[in-house]
């Protein structure tokens, strides 16, 4: 068995952890479990931390166990949070649940002939038939409202002066979210009773709920348990990780395609990928060094983000979409080819020309062959003018699908990619598409 704590702490993937944590990994094969927010039906990059953090856990010999909130996904977690969020139904919990699993999957071995293969749990399986009064008869009255309202997470929420009379206002927190906590240390205490859990894992603003499920174990189940939290990733540059101009980066190809996911890591700053490349992947401490040191003689060669983007992109996706994105990537700035276009779907296609200028034509139009000088001034206005479209032309600074056209080119159904699209070029960094509607 590895040890977990030392695997963590060079990664800087070891923000706190209970005194004796280290030394009861050591002992034996272990349960840690990590909760994941079911309201969507796909995890997203913030989530890589946790993921990664039972990902070593199994891999260093002890056996993970990833939560599904269901039964909090209906409540809301107050942690980090300015405002209470929407609940979900059961049946949109359990389909997304099973996305989750299988995003999992990419990093767990769930394969139930290994002692430490991965389990998938929901809360809900047993906190849906716990009644109110049973909940607060046993395991509320053994956490005082005092110890409640220590926590960061409710501190953070209830302000000086707050009428707690007040049920219509968005400020404050409501009962439901005050109560999370204990919901959430229930969970520990019910893993540590059901499948000898003994460790919670999460990121730092998550301390406080899980030292409360540690609380209800000493308490209620007389036995020992352990908490070890992560710190919350930052940028060097202020921006918060996990966000594009799009908002999140999805794990789902469906809401963040392969060619934008490569993209994301490939764009991070050199300081940022020496982090990333330590937390986000599985290589060894030596091979990062000599990477690291690598890309310090040459940065503007960017090895780091460019080992770190495959690495992590052929993991979440596969080694096949980490190929269709590390060619789409070579589109704009190598020397690609009309076969290399045709390649790409329609939605990496539209990724790769995201903001290039955009026009539409009919079919009927294209159906007879269209004229170069329509396509890149007459009918779209591309250029200006038919005049600069000519001279253009005759200065053979024209392509279409990355091949130089002339004059008297007439685009035709051969031309499209994918029946849809023909890319125009003026020069090597104009491009403009073409759309058949």
């Amino acid at each position: 068995m590895n040890n977990f704590i030392q695997e963590l702490t060079w990664r800087g993937m070891i923000h706190d952890h209970m005194p004796g944590a280290e030394e009861h990994l050591q002992e034996a094969m272990r349960s840690a479990y990590v909760g994941f927010d079911p309201t969507a039906d796909s995890l997203h990059i913030g989530n890589l931390v946790p993921i990664m953090l039972l990902a070593h856990f199994q891999r260093c010999g002890h056996k993970p166990v990833a939560l599904v909130g269901g039964a909090t996904g209906m409540i809301g977690d107050p942690s980090g949070k300015s405002a209470e969020r929407n609940l979900l139904d059961e049946e949109t919990l359990r389909h997304n649940q099973e996305a989750i699993k299988k995003q999992l999957g990419h990093f767990l071995d769930f394969s139930a002939s290994t002692e430490n293969g991965a389990v998938l749990v929901n809360n809900y399986d047993w906190m849906k038939d716990f009644s109110f009064l049973e909940f607060i008869r046993d395991v509320g009255k053994h956490i005082t409202v005092n110890y409640m309202m220590a926590k960061d997470s409710v501190k953070n929420r209830i302000k000086p002066g707050d009428d707690i009379a007040d049920s219509g206002g968005s400020e404050g927190m409501s009962f439901t979210e005050f109560t999370y906590q204990l919901v959430q240390g229930y969970d520990f205490l019910h893993l540590f009773q059901e499948n000898n859990c003994t460790l919670q894992m999460g990121g730092s603003d998550q301390w406080g709920n899980i030292t409360t499920g540690t609380e209800l174990v000493r308490r209620i189940g007389r036995g020992k348990a352990y908490a070890i939290t992560c710190p919350l990733i930052t940028k060097a540059d202020g921006s918060k990780f996990g966000k594009s101009e799009g908002g999140n980066v999805w794990l789902d190809a469906k809401y963040t395609s392969p060619y934008k996911f490569y993209q994301y890591w490939l764009n991070s700053a050199d300081a940022d990928s020496e982090n990333f490349i330590r937390i986000f992947t599985f290589l060894a401490k030596d091979e990062i060094n000599a990477l690291i040191a690598e890309h310090s003689e040459a940065p503007h060669l960017r090895v780091l983000q460019k080992r770190l983007a495959s690495e992590i992109t052929a993991m979440v996706h596969s080694e096949a979409e980490l190929e269709k994105a590390i060619k789409a990537s070579g589109i704009l700035f190598g020397k690609s080819t009309s076969d290399d276009l045709k390649q790409l779907d329609d939605q990496t296609f539209l990724d790769v020309f995201d903001g290039v200028p955009h026009a539409e034509v009919s079919k009927s139009a294209f159906a007879d062959g269209m004229d170069i000088i329509a396509a890149l001034a007459t009918d779209t206005e591309f250029l200006k003018s038919n005049g600069e479209a000519r001279r253009a032309l005759k200065e053979n600074s024209i392509s279409v699908n990355k091949e130089k056209v002339g004059e008297d080119y007439q685009l035709t159904s051969a031309d499209l990619i994918n029946d849809k699209f023909v890319l125009l070029q003026k020069g090597k960094k104009n491009y403009y598409v073409l759309e058949l509607v």
